[in-house]
């Protein structure tokens, strides 16, 4: 097996400590995660080492092994584990200076060092290799193995958003939108009472497809309500202008005032100054998560003076005005 070393791979130096392990760690996960880098297999490849070394080095024994065997760390250790096998043997044909000289093993050796077919060397390589038996052939000079493919992770697919515009009779009724794909694939898609500018409305399946078998993404749609003409909206409450002529605003009456989905008798008191706003509970817009509630209508009187006035109408004026300077004096 190749030489890795775990400490280049981290970037740390072979005295480095177990926190700066663990920063270094962190520091090229983010880097490198598969979710952050979709599709790379270099960054994939990547990851795998950054993990790999960081299991080995902060895992005291581990580590001991790996300073003193390097790569073959692992099968010292796995052969250690299975009991009377005498390593001094082994490690005297370990020259010196980095080089690497080897042996002939004994089939009795072998045995101690990896055990029977049933486990030992199979486990071994298996761990090692990510590999499986292979019906009793023979692969990369080990009897009974070979070398099994690397599954790829199913993957979610990419969420997705898009913008919808509605009316603000929509938004107080509730409607659909019918969303189109290229491939023709069509969807109807509901948006509920109470939706407010900038609300998002999750379809749940309907975004991009996965990757080896993984769940399709999100789509969300992004609400945009227009500007009204007659109501002005704020949050469930709405706003609106109500015109009152001279003479109701003087002596008192009922004035029409239309809501979005009836029209109700807002009675003006007399002497109703121009600008006075009246509240109108349960009202207004349908609260989006409780659409059988509604927020409230704020009227507020708009005086219009009258116009077009008679010769007549206007003396009558006149004599008003004379009798409130005579009041007043």
């Amino acid at each position: 097996m190749n030489y890795k070393d775990y400490y280049a791979i981290l970037g740390v130096s072979k005295n480095a400590t177990e926190k700066e392990i663990k920063k270094a760690y962190r520091k090229l996960a983010r880097k490198y995660h598969p979710d952050v880098n979709p599709g790379e297999a270099a960054s994939e490849e990547k990851f795998k080492d950054i993990n790999e070394a960081q299991e080995v080095l902060l895992d005291p024994e581990k580590r001991k092994l790996y300073d003193q065997f390097g790569s073959e760390w692992e099968q010292y250790q796995r052969a250690g584990a299975q009991g009377d096998f005498d390593w001094s043997q082994w490690q005297q044909a370990r020259p010196r200076g980095g080089q690497q000289a080897y042996r002939t093993v004994s089939p009795e050796e072998f045995e101690q060092m990896f055990g029977g077919q049933s486990g030992g060397f199979s486990d071994f390589f298996e761990t090692l290799f990510g590999g499986s038996r292979a019906g009793g052939g023979r692969a990369a000079g080990f009897g009974g193995f070979g070398q099994q493919a690397r599954q790829p992770r199913p993957r979610k697919g990419q969420d997705m958003e898009h913008k919808v515009s509605i009316t603000l009779e929509e938004a107080f009724h509730g409607t659909t939108r019918q969303l189109e794909w290229e491939d023709g694939r069509t969807i109807q898609a509901k948006i509920p009472r109470g939706v407010h500018t900038g609300a998002r409305i999750r379809l749940s399946g309907q975004g991009g497809p996965g990757q080896a078998g993984g769940a399709s993404g999100d789509l969300y749609l992004k609400v945009h309500v227009q500007p009204h003409h007659t109501f002005h909206r704020d949050g469930d409450d709405l706003r609106v202008d109500v015109p009152v002529d001279l003479y109701t605003a003087v002596l008192g009456g009922k004035v029409p005032v239309h809501t979005l989905d009836r029209t109700v008798q807002l009675t003006i008191p007399p002497e109703t100054p121009n600008g006075k706003t009246f509240r109108l509970r349960g009202l207004g817009m349908p609260k989006l998560r409780q659409p059988d509630q509604r927020g409230d209508l704020y009227a507020k009187v708009d005086i219009q003076l009258p116009r077009n006035l008679t010769p007549e109408e206007k003396d009558m004026f006149r004599q008003l005005r004379a009798k409130r300077k005579e009041a007043a004096a």
